[in-house]
This record gives structure tokens, sequence and C-alpha cells, in this order.
């Protein structure tokens, strides 16, 4: 940590005096005993003594030693970062969303806005119904392959083995597992798709319950096959997947639905503007075809005599996978922004992410490789090879932070060594744009001339390069 860097405790100081709070309790202590067990009470509670002017200060120049979207650009790959519309925020905040129980009779709005929030996302995806209750893009996963056991058990089919192509998001592998199943990994062909041959050979084996795919993929390309894929797995007697969370560049241009697909999850955190990062919260709603309506998880709502109501009538149903409706606050901001958009603003969400990805492909392909030289779709993929001195893809990670922009995703997808996954999402104008591939080269030149001052990195940030091993075995962990 840098001098002069303190903890808000190390600040306090006891002869300040500025607060009291054993003084300030309105508690008799002996009524405190009859409603706590005294072996619960603190004796004394830790915060220190400091004027609010110097706490305000404190945390304002502590948020200055961070990185968020409100300073720049944001390009990680396969996780959209993106601006917030500062409107939705407020729409989350009115007294009837965020000051109201969800068993509470008077809830009609926000029955209301969930019933159509899942009307848009069938429009969108070409779904025929939709969950919202899971609360992350994994815990949607979970809940589809959870569909997915439960219908070929209704079926009494077995089907215990899972298709996913090695350029899927980490998280699909994880999530077959723990809903039991087996996995069988696709390695992409040169052009960064799905073999056909391997596809149809692991289907015949007849006990595939089918295929998750990530599409566009984490290489940010779109499987110009994809209609002929699902058209395989169907044959076969299996079910598509379809993973949503890289939806940006498609939106309001193809259907997951469409292309043949029966089951689909969506990253509303991602894609309909939520902050997004540090572990939530999100929403991850998941769509299905008909087929599966029955096996999604209750209650559902439906419109009954004029009111909004919650139905638990399917006797298929794989159950409730979260308490009540899910992250209400999420659904809220993703109603407001598909609402703000509309058709034609979805579908120039699309065009610009698109139209961003490119023109930093193209750019920066002059400097650095590669590995797959096509019309990309939100996102690309660079690699360290090549890179002179022994420059690593961590190595320019960390210098980018010197020029204060946040690193790209690196190391990921692991199908491509020294990856640097790129994402500048639709949000970002030329001019941003502009200073991402002016840094990026500055660090090659830096590469090639200055080695040492790219390996050493960050150097101007509140703290240096840290020992990830280190860390990762030895954490230090406080109470």
């Amino acid at each position: 940590m840098r001098e002069g860097k303190k903890l808000i405790f190390e600040k306090g100081k006891k002869e300040l005096k500025t607060l009291n709070f054993n003084a300030r309790l309105d508690i008799d202590p002996t009524e405190l005993n009859e409603l706590l067990p005294e072996s619960l009470q603190r004796k004394d509670i830790p915060i220190p003594d400091i004027p609010e002017v110097e706490i305000v200060r404190h945390y304002f120049n502590l948020s200055h030693d961070n990185y968020g979207v409100d300073f720049g650009i944001y390009p990680l790959g396969s996780c959209t970062m993106k601006y917030n519309p500062k409107i939705n925020e407020k729409i989350s905040r009115l007294s009837g969303f965020c000051q109201i129980h969800p068993l509470q009779e008077e809830n009609q709005g926000c029955l209301e806005l969930m019933n159509l929030l899942s009307r848009f996302l069938e429009e969108i995806t070409g779904m025929d119904a939709f969950t919202l209750q899971p609360a992350a893009g994994a815990h949607g996963e979970l809940t589809g392959l959870l569909i997915i056991k439960k219908y070929f058990e209704q079926e009494n089919r077995i089907k215990n083995k899972i298709l996913i192509p090695d350029s899927a998001h980490g998280t699909n592998p994880a999530s077959a597992k723990l809903a039991g199943f087996s996995i069988i990994e696709l390695q992409s062909t040169p052009e960064g798709e799905i073999p056909l041959d391997k596809l149809e050979f692991a289907m015949e084996e007849g006990d595939v319950a089918g295929l998750m795919l990530t599409n566009p993929n984490t290489l940010g390309l779109f499987d110009r096959n994809i209609e002929t894929i699902t058209k395989i797995v169907h044959d076969n007697g299996g079910l598509c997947y379809y993973d949503g969370a890289n939806l940006n560049p498609i939106l309001g241009k193809c259907r997951p639905g469409d292309m043949g697909f029966d089951i689909v999850h969506l990253n509303l955190h991602k894609t309909f503007s939520t902050p997004h990062g540090g572990g939530g919260p999100g929403a991850g709603p998941i769509g299905v075809k008909k087929k599966l309506l029955p096996f999604l998880p209750e209650p559902s709502i439906i419109a009954r005599k004029g009111r909004f109501t919650r139905d638990k009538s399917s006797t298929m149903s794989i159950g409730r996978i979260r308490s009540f409706w899910g992250n209400f606050g999420i659904l809220v901001r993703a109603f407001s922004y598909i609402r703000a958009l509309g058709a034609d603003g979805l579908k120039r969400v699309a065009e610009i992410s698109v139209l961003n990805a490119n023109y930093l492909r193209i750019k920066l392909k002059e400097k650095y490789h590669l590995p797959y030289d096509r019309w990309c779709m939100h996102e690309f993929v660079l690699s360290d090879k090549d890179v002179p001195n022994g420059i690593t893809t961590e190595d320019i990670a960390k210098r980018i932070l010197d020029y204060g922009i946040y690193g790209p995703t690196i190391y990921f997808p692991l199908i491509v060594s020294g990856a640097l996954m790129i994402e500048p999402t639709e949000t970002e104008s030329k001019d941003s744009l502009d200073h991402f591939i002016f840094v990026m080269n500055k660090i090659h030149e830096e590469c090639r001339e200055n080695p040492e001052i790219v390996k050493t990195a960050p150097h101007d940030t509140p703290i240096g390069r840290l020992d990830a091993v280190l860390a990762a075995r030895r954490p230090i962990l406080h109470d």
C-alpha cells in the first residue's frame, strides 16, 4: 500500500470522542439481556472516532484509487461492463418498487412489470415462456440444465451427458456437472466453430441429453453452421441450450428460438444495463420453448380476472430455485432499459457493439497476433505470440493500468495461449476507442524499446504487482 495510506480504523483517535455508541443505547441493559443472550452481546463496538468530514474524505479518496465504468473504457471480454443509465437507477429506487414485500397484495405493479419483461424477453429471443427467478448467469445455467434433466426423466429416457465446446463460458461445464451430467468437450475447428463430424458422432451415442452452446462464443465468433448444429442434435433426440450471455451483438438481428434452440438463459446484468462487477447482483432468466414450459420453476405469474397472481399448477416443475421472484431491482433496470431503447434501439445496440469490436480488431492486429482473423461479433481475442523480449499477456495487462485504463480479460478462453480478450461494448465512443488503440500501440513500442518498464508494471497504481500464486496459496483472511 502506498505511503500514507491508512485504514479507517487506523485513523481513529480515542481522544476525539466524537461518538459514544454505548452511551447512546436507547434500551436498558437489563431489557437487552431479555432480548439477546449476554454471550451474544458485544462488549464494545469497534467503530473509530472520526469527524464526519474526515470519513467523507477518506472514502472519497479511496474511491479514486479504484477503477469503474465512470472513469473510462472497461474492455473486459465476456463480461459486458458498460455505461449504466442513471435514470434506471432512479426508477429502481421508486418506493413502489423498493419498499414493498413480494407477498403484499399491493404489488400488482411489480407483478405486471415482471410479466411484461417476460413478454419482451420472449420476443427478443423467440422463446415461448420465461422464468425470472435465477439470480445470475450460472444460476440460470443450472436451472436450464435441471429442466433438461427433468424433461428426459419424464420421457423415461436415460440421457446423462452434455456436449460443451471448448469455446464455451467457463461456468458451463461446472453447471452441467452440478446438475448431474457427464461432460463431453468438443474441440473447436481452426475457424473457431463446432466440428460437425464430431458433433454428429457424439450425438449418435444415444445417451447425450444435448448441446450447451455459447453463441457468439468466447472467441467473439458466431457459428455459421448454427442451424445445421441444432438439426443434428434434434435428429438424435437431444435438446439445444443457448448460453445467451453474449446476446448484445444479435439483439433485434436474430433469435435463438429461430435458430432451433429449446432453452436459453440471458444475463440481464450484461446485456440490459445493470451495474455488473464485484460479484453482483445479477439476473439470469431462463426462456424455454413450449414443450419445456411445464418444467419451469414455480410460482409463475399469470393474469386472472384482471389481476396478476401466483400460479403453482404444474406437477412437473423443477420447483423454486430462489426465494420469491429473483433480484427484482435488476429486473426493474432491465425493463426500463428495454422500454427506453425500443426495438430500433436494441438493433442499434447490436450494430454498434459489432462495429466497435471490429474497429479495434482491425487496428490492433497490426501490432498484436490475432489467432482467429475473421469478422467478429462483440469481442475478439488477441495473444502475446510474437510480442518481443519475452513480454507476457500479464505484463501487457498490468502496463495498461499505468495509462489509466482497466485491463482486458487475460488467459481466457483457454484455447488461445496468452489470450487477451477485448470487448469495447456498444457504449464507447470512437474517441475512447482511439485512445485505447494508442495505449496498446504505445505499450507494444515499449515492449521493443524498454521491456523492463512493461515487465515491472504497474508503476502508478495504489498497489503494485501482486504475487498471485502466493495470494492463492496463502490467503490472509480476517474476521
